[in-house]
């Protein structure tokens, strides 16, 4: 549970991010931070699986740029115009993106219960972006921060999607490559942000912030999550993840002060009732 917690936490931090830091630097600060905390553990594991991680770079780097960065720089972009509850609930939407990934890529079967799922998904998400009313999708679209948001979550069911092709190594040098990549992707765009001449030096409360999202949603909650799976299986420790809407959207209201509308529980009850109907789904067809 600590694991999607943190995760939870980590829309909360980006909104509160959003006052001393612009989306793109704090980022890249983050996973250079995170590169150079973990290369003490990483360096003995990278070692071994050289040979490995020299097969299989291609891989690895597209799994850190498209999936750690581009929805870390698009979460932090999209948290500048959508509230921390609208972007954790809308996080949910990921198991269903994973699963018509593997409809269209892989033609794996998909039961009914998992298209009544995906529906019932959808309409949460659609529910929640749109205030509690889903035909304004059809005359106005979505606005600006929910989009972005909702982008960045297809980034990182891609990423999950293409862990299938994750080489054997060691989990530390596979953490290590994937946040050395994610920086590497960040660059560009923190360099850009800062020619734009925006950045200002952040106050206390950026730093701490800074110091969250690097100790706790980049390092601690993988541990705890590699643990997790280690103790009751990735069936198992994967229903957890069903969580971080829940744990967002509280720690939104409690440390942000945001208002918890009607549509929000809507969107959640839907939304985690079609995530359960297709896992159940899945397991039957298993």
């Amino acid at each position: 549970m600590l694991a999607p917690l943190l995760w939870g936490g980590n829309a909360v931090a980006g909104r509160l991010a959003t006052a001393d830091w612009q989306p793109f630097t704090i980022t890249s600060v983050r996973w250079l931070c995170a590169t150079i905390l973990l290369l003490p553990f990483a360096i003995g594991p990278m070692r071994r699986d050289w040979a490995l991680l020299k097969q299989h770079w291609l891989v690895l780097f597209s799994l850190g740029a498209f999936g750690m960065a581009a929805f870390n720089l698009l979460m932090y972009l999209a948290l500048n115009y959508t509230t921390a509850i609208n972007v954790s609930i809308e996080q949910a939407s990921m198991p269903m993106l994973i699963m018509l990934a593997n409809f269209f890529i892989l033609s794996q079967r998909v039961r009914w219960l998992q298209i009544v799922g995906l529906v019932l998904t959808l309409l949460g998400v659609l529910v929640t972006t749109t205030a509690g009313e889903p035909q304004r999708f059809f005359s106005e679209g979505l606005n600006r921060g929910d989009a972005i948001m909702l982008l960045a979550c297809v980034f990182y069911a891609g990423y999950t999607f293409g862990l299938r092709w994750r080489p054997p190594i060691h989990w530390m040098s596979f953490m290590w490559v994937i946040a050395a990549s994610a920086f590497i992707m960040t660059v560009p765009f923190a360099l850009w942000e800062l020619r734009q001449g925006q950045f200002a030096m952040p106050g206390q409360t950026g730093w701490l912030v800074l110091l969250y999202v690097i100790i706790f949603p980049t390092v601690v909650s993988q541990l705890s999550y590699a643990r997790g799976v280690e103790l009751l299986g990735s069936n198992r420790a994967g229903l957890f993840l069903n969580l971080v809407p829940i744990f967002g959207s509280i720690l939104a209201v409690l440390l942000l002060s945001e208002a918890f509308r009607w549509y929000h529980l809507l969107g959640l009850m839907l939304v985690l009732a079609g995530i359960t109907l297709a896992e159940r789904a899945a397991d039957k067809s298993g």
